[in-house]
């Protein structure tokens, strides 16, 4: 039987965050959501993802450059990706300057897909001391489970 629910972990010693959940929609589905930079405000679990901004693309793709208006408290910011990996259905990975990476991967299990989605900061241009300092790997644990658990929502019926 395959668990539904595997809470984000964080591997510091590989510096990632991990966790996946079970989604009950197929993986061309989930992808085409997130290969969709309009709708990461949707399932966006950081609660900092604004929206997107008009000048990028529709739909992502291998080396497509997208942009987003971010917050966080009070205090509105720009940020630009890059997409650094795009398997159609199953991988999609995008970075930043900062070269940490946000990675979903999609696996067709019965009635749906297990995602599994990662917040990688091991090719980061910063120290990991950095990331640890501002509290990025426990945050993300939070975003991470709650980021999964909006995406199922999307897709309930």
């Amino acid at each position: 039987m395959t668990p539904s629910i595997v809470p984000a972990t964080v591997f510091a010693d590989r510096k990632i965050t991990t966790g996946a959940r079970f989604v009950p929609a197929p993986p061309e589905d989930i992808f085409n959501l997130l290969a969709q930079p309009s709708m990461h405000r949707v399932i966006d679990g950081s609660d900092t993802v604004q929206d997107a901004r008009a000048s990028g693309p529709e739909r992502l793709s291998l080396g497509a450059k997208f942009g987003m208006d971010m917050k966080i408290g009070p205090v509105p910011y720009p940020m630009s990706s890059t997409v650094s990996r795009f398997d159609e259905y199953e991988v999609i990975e995008w970075h930043h300057w900062g070269k940490h990476r946000w990675r979903y991967e999609l696996e067709p299990v019965d009635g749906g897909t297990m995602v599994t989605e990662s917040f990688d900061w091991a090719p980061a241009i910063m120290p990991a001391v950095f990331y640890q300092m501002v509290g990025y790997p426990d945050r993300h644990r939070s975003s991470i489970d709650k980021t999964l658990e909006r995406l199922a929502k999307h897709f309930e019926k």
